[in-house]
């Protein structure tokens, strides 16, 4: 699926994407693959996981899988089809007892915390449930919120910008992205190697993530990681 803030679109099925996309050689441009299960209804995980499955074989990078994990038995599912480590997103509002047990069971390095958000009348709204639902609690509070779970990574993503290839949302953020205790990801609007580049250049954020230059077929990601080690960007270096 591609969306358009949080919008979905088919592209294909798993063997379309095998058939277009060389895994093994796209690992090379990339750090980690994240795939997450955007199901609106009837999510089924056993289908997902195996899903997951046929698509990383052969890939020897780390894996975050997430979307709609309700429960440990679902964690050790995707940990079984070859997860490194798995996105919670609704759980961390809805649930902190799964949070506290995959901690207990895993360390807090496996989990990643999902964070979507939209921006209304100049204030950021936290949205759960694949965007669909808001959270009772300012976007500040619930960043405090995340910061108590003992998880291990952040994954922020801007709804607005998810999909429109109009870089990140760093200028709203710029006053917020230093609340987040943990190592930060963000995602959303990444459309080229400059918003890339922009991204890490920012000194709260880790990592950034695109599936813009990931579902465009092409040597977007090669060029993107070759631009950003020409920048002296500190990424490692493959070759």
């Amino acid at each position: 699926m591609l969306s358009r803030n949080f919008r979905l679109q088919k592209v294909g099925d798993f063997k379309w994407l095998k058939k277009h996309y060389n895994f093994q050689k796209i690992a090379f441009s990339i750090d980690e693959l994240i795939i997450l299960n955007v199901t609106r209804n009837d999510r089924d995980i056993k289908m997902f996981a195996e899903a997951v499955k046929e698509v990383i074989s052969n890939v020897f990078i780390p894996v975050s899988v997430g979307g709609g994990i309700r429960s440990l038995s679902d964690a050790d599912l995707l940990l079984k089809s070859g997860a490194d480590k798995i996105i919670l997103n609704t759980p961390l509002y809805t649930d902190k007892k799964l949070v506290n047990q995959l901690v207990k069971k895993y360390g807090s390095q496996f989990i990643v915390g999902s964070i979507d958000y939209t921006t209304e009348d100049n204030n950021n709204v936290v949205c759960i449930k694949n965007g669909s639902e808001k959270v009772e609690m300012d976007f500040t509070k619930y960043l405090m919120h995340i910061n108590s779970l003992n998880i291990g990574e952040v994954y922020l993503n801007s709804i607005d910008r998810d999909g429109t290839g109009q870089g990140f949302d760093l200028l709203n953020l710029k006053n917020i992205l230093n609340k987040i205790k943990y190592p930060l990801i963000i995602a959303g609007g990444a459309g080229n190697m400059h918003h890339l580049e922009e991204g890490l250049l920012n000194t709260h954020i880790d990592a950034v993530a695109t599936a813009n230059l990931f579902n465009f077929l092409g040597d977007s990601l090669p060029k993107s990681r070759e631009h950003i080690l020409e920048k002296n960007i500190n990424i490692a270096n493959w070759k």
